[in-house]
């Protein structure tokens, strides 16, 4: 646990803005409709994602504000007067004139009269303090009714108190007119007179609407239970922006409130909300009323959450917390192991953050229909069934996958996998790609802020902070001083910098906000190009930015901590050399005369380093002749890195597979999945290219580089998870490629455990190897089906899935694609993972194209336009694409698409990631002739 990431702790501000200091210099002008710099939107660091993703970046998405520590509610209204966060000055144009008001333009509402207010953020003017919500769902009719009463608080002089709602049906309230701009997802209430700075004023709303058939909201699900009957329950997931659907609110995270809920159920269901039971009343019409406590802290509403459902718990005491674990009954055994990972983990972080975890309970709740992969409710977090339950003969592997995922969900921390890294770097290299610290106008553009740049790059750059710092406790005193200090307040990064900084200024070389505020006030990341001459070293940094030309060259400049090893000493901790560099270009001297330099120690700054031709070719010789010349970690960064430049086209493909020959010395996990990932990526561009001579040349070039390690694996359990990770990588690559030795075995195993009818054991590192194989023949695909459809455990269920998507029959491809959508015999959350296997093969990529063109109404109703579901389908149908013709099909097909989808950020870095596939393949096609 000491190797932990500790940015995936730190809070998502997504929509913090300045406190409303109003400049009184301009009477004639609302404070709300007062132009102004509003500060950045933040979303940072929030552990591995909440995404949709492979088998080896499972779904981590998580926060440490579940613990209730006091990072986890922050309260700008908490903030001191002499807080350097504030409004700034109106623009000088406004000044000039201030006698001369402005008359913003308002929109129409859906009634015909003026809504009175033009802005998708809310106004400042009023705030909540407390909502008191009574909700009635009908999981028969998959309605609800609920009631709604907002206590709030007047900061400055207003007319109108403006919150959100979406299709919600308001048949009272305490005010007649309630208007509507359905656009914004706002209503508003328009008063004759101003209401007065200082005042409590309280909105009644009573309001009818459906449960939602989305993964937003409060939304129905449903599964099967042990006897065949279809049972439905009743799930919330409002982050980021689906509070709204469920209850009338001020829908923003700097809106902070307390909240008393109250639920009604029939009496064989349970319900459960952020806070205990504290009383359950009986009504007249047979239902029961179940009261929750009031929340003991302010919250923001997207951490607000219920559930109505016949799950069954599993619970254990830790530190005066009760700790329970709930799925649906026929899976109870499968949630010990969630149980005890978070009792030990609980127990950890309290003693560890030194802040006692304050509720009286804690719940795990496993959701059998759940788009995300976990979500970080306060008390009450949410999960998918893959990511909390593990079988009893689960792998090592499966059982990591589940304890990473509770262990970022209670406190956001965790190792951030090298590969998660380097997917992020190559996210971040596009010009379409956003800052850390982005502002955002737009639903889409919030959803879209969801992404690895925002959750991954932002661990990366905390994590190269730490690795930067004197001393690893400096990093944790700081990290506890920030949690204590910003009880109940937002933050902006700022504050966690200054923390940081504070506790032991005497050790740090250099101003932490000033370096880290170059990685998340700009995008993209700097390319270090390195020189060696004798003892002097030429470094230089510039922006790394794939599509590069005269019009989107940047001048960006970053503070960069470049950590180093030579020859001389390269492994051991102790060898770690650190420069800063804070200028374009500047001079490092050496003790001595080195053979060569490794920069980026470990691979832990969040940079990519050329050492050009000479460099590369000392560093190739040095791995040649000894594999451990440097750690596993710096050889994976040296294959990434090598990969990257030559997409860039600074170094030749020679080049890269001149570094590749020490491949076959290589034993390590990270280097070998690296190095095989990329390699498939060009063997797939070939394939989708009908390059069929090329292909088989690169298939041959990738048996006989890893061949030998490849059939040194063994297939009955193992128990490493190291070995484990190569093992699936390996056998994965030696059967997509239909090495004989790797298919036979493959066939052999799903023999077996088909006629064991499931009760043989495959390793769970194996089963998608395996159950991919047999997916290709015609019988054992309708076997796979067949087990797919009676198997209880998510994360077999889901590899099972995998396998039959990756099926080569156009005519299984398109039913596939269309159970997905249609969530019948495959559940709808699934549907990206379908896209992104079928995508893989030649028979189903173009398949997969069309669907999506055909179906995207129907895609963009089930998953809100920029989610992360949307951004998985984009990718993954597009980015194997390479050709001028599919170019121009994609940018035709979004063009037309207009307010439906058009303007979305995964639009603009699919066409770019197709530019750039063209232009590699077009450069290197011909030499591939002649290298390969």
């Amino acid at each position: 646990m000491r190797t932990f990431c500790l940015a995936n702790m730190i809070e998502n501000s997504m929509f913090e803005e300045e406190p409303d200091v109003v400049d009184l210099t301009l009477p004639a002008l609302d404070p709300d409709e007062v132009s102004y710099e509003p500060r950045s939107s933040r979303l940072l660091v929030r552990g591995l994602g909440e995404n949709d993703m492979d088998e080896d970046e499972e779904d981590c998405e998580s926060s440490a504000r579940l613990l209730g520590m006091s990072f986890m509610n922050r309260s700008s209204a908490h903030r001191s007067n002499t807080s350097p966060y504030t409004r700034q000055a109106p623009p000088s144009s406004l000044q000039t004139n201030s006698s001369t008001p402005i008359e913003p333009v308002y929109p129409t509402s859906s009634t015909g009269d003026v809504f009175p207010w033009a802005r998708y953020r809310l106004p400042q003017s009023v705030h909540p303090v407390s909502y008191d919500l009574t909700l009635n769902p009908d999981l028969d009719d998959m309605t609800f009714t609920g009631r709604a009463v907002i206590t709030m608080s007047v900061f400055h002089n207003t007319d109108r108190i403006v919150l959100h709602a979406a299709n919600l049906n308001i048949t009272k309230a305490t005010f007649k007119t309630i208007l509507e701009y359905r656009n914004n997802e706002q209503i508003a209430v328009k008063f004759s007179e101003e209401l007065q700075a200082g005042q409590r004023c309280v909105l009644t709303l009573d309001y009818s609407a459906a449960l939602s058939h989305t993964y937003g909201g409060f939304y129905n699900s449903s599964y099967i239970d042990k006897d065949g009957n279809k049972r439905v329950l009743a799930a919330t997931q409002f982050e980021p922006l689906a509070a709204r659907k469920a209850f009338p609110c001020f829908d923003e995270p700097a809106f902070k409130a307390t909240f008393q809920i109250r639920i009604s159920r029939k009496s064989d269901y349970m319900a459960l909300s952020n806070m205990p039971l504290a009383k359950s009343t009986p009504l007249e019409n047979g239902l029961v009323q179940d009261e929750f406590e009031k929340t003991t802290v302010n919250m923001s509403t997207y951490l607000v959450a219920f559930i109505v459902a016949n799950f069954t718990p599993i619970s254990k005491n830790v530190s005066n917390t009760l700790v329970s674990v709930y799925s649906v009954p026929e899976k109870k055994e499968h949630t010990h192991y969630a149980l005890e990972m978070a009792s030990k983990l609980l127990a950890f972080y309290n003693e560890f953050f030194e802040i006692e975890y304050p509720l009286k309970k804690l719940d795990l709740v496993a959701i059998p229909d759940f788009l995300a992969g976990a979500m970080e409710n306060w008390g009450l977090i949410t999960f998918r069934e893959t990511t909390l339950l593990v079988g009893k003969d689960s792998s090592p592997l499966e059982k990591q996958v589940v304890a990473s995922v509770i262990a970022h969900e209670l406190a956001h921390q965790g190792n951030l996998f090298l590969a998660v890294r380097f997917r992020a770097l190559d996210k971040d290299a596009l010009n379409s790609s956003h800052a850390v610290s982005a502002e955002v106008n737009a639903d889409e553009q919030v959803e879209e802020m969801f992404d690895s740049v925002s959750y991954e790059k932002g661990a990366s750059v905390l994590l190269m902070l730490r690795a930067s710092l004197p001393e690893e406790q400096q990093f944790r005193k700081g990290i506890i001083q920030y949690l204590k200090e910003f009880s109940q307040l937002n933050t902006d990064t700022g504050d966690l910098w200054n923390s940081l900084t504070q506790v032991d200024v005497s050790s740090l070389h250099q101003n932490v906000s000033e370096m880290m505020s170059s990685w998340t006030s700009q995008k993209g990341f700097p390319l270090v190009t390195v020189s060696v001459q004798e003892d002097q070293v030429e470094i230089k940094q510039e922006h790394f930015l794939l599509t590069s030309d005269d019009a989107t060259r940047t001048s960006s400049l970053w503070n960069i901590p470049v950590t180093y090893v030579n020859d001389s000493c390269s492994v051991a901790p102790e060898c770690r050399q650190v420069f800063h560099l804070k200028s374009k270009s500047d001079t490092l001297k050496l003790p001595g005369k080195v053979k060569w330099l490794k920069l980026n120690y470990q691979n832990t700054g969040f940079y990519i380093v050329h050492y050009g031709d000479e460099g590369w070719a000392a560093l190739t010789d040095a791995l040649s002749k000894n594999v451990n010349a440097l750690t596993h970690e710096d050889r994976a960064s040296l294959i990434h890195n090598i990969f990257a430049l030559s997409r860039l086209g600074r170094v030749s493909f020679y080049q890269v597979l001149n570094l590749l020959k020490y491949m076959s010395s290589e034993t390590e996990t990270a280097p070998v999945t690296e190095a095989l990932l990329q390699l498939n990526s060009i063997y797939k561009l070939l394939d989708k290219r009908q390059e069929s001579g090329l292909q088989a040349r690169m298939k041959d070039y990738i048996l006989r580089s890893f061949g030998s390690l490849m059939d040194n694996q063994t297939w009955g359990e193992e128990d490493s998870v190291s070995k484990q990770e190569l093992r699936s990588a390996l056998l994965g690559t030696a059967c997509s490629l239909m090495q004989e030795n790797c298919v036979q075995h493959a066939k052999s195993l799903f023999k077996q455990f088909a006629e064991s009818s499931g009760t043989l054991r495959i390793p769970g590192d194996l089963q998608q190897v395996v159950f991919t194989v047999a997916a290709q023949s015609d019988e054992d695909w309708m076997t796979l089906l067949n087990m797919h459809q009676n198997v209880t455990l998510d994360s077999v269920k889901r590899k099972m899935l995998q396998g039959l998507a990756s099926t080569q029959d156009a005519r299984r491809i398109i039913w596939i694609l269309k159970a997905g959508l249609d969530g019948t015999f495959i559940q709808t959350q699934d549907l990206p993972l379908v896209i992104n296997t079928v995508s893989q093969g030649f028979a189903g990529y173009l398949f997969c194209w069309d669907f999506i063109q055909e179906n995207w109404d129907r895609l963009i109703e089930k998953f809100p336009l920029g989610s992360f579901a949307i951004q998985t389908i984009i990718k993954s149908a597009t980015s194997q694409f390479s050709t001028q013709a599919h170019l121009d099909q994609v940018q035709a097909f979004f063009s037309s698409l207009k307010e439906r989808g058009s303007q979305m950020r995964s639009v603009q870095e699919a066409l770019e990631t197709i530019r750039l596939n063209q232009r590699w393949m077009d450069k290197n096609l011909p030499s591939l002739q002649q290298w390969l």
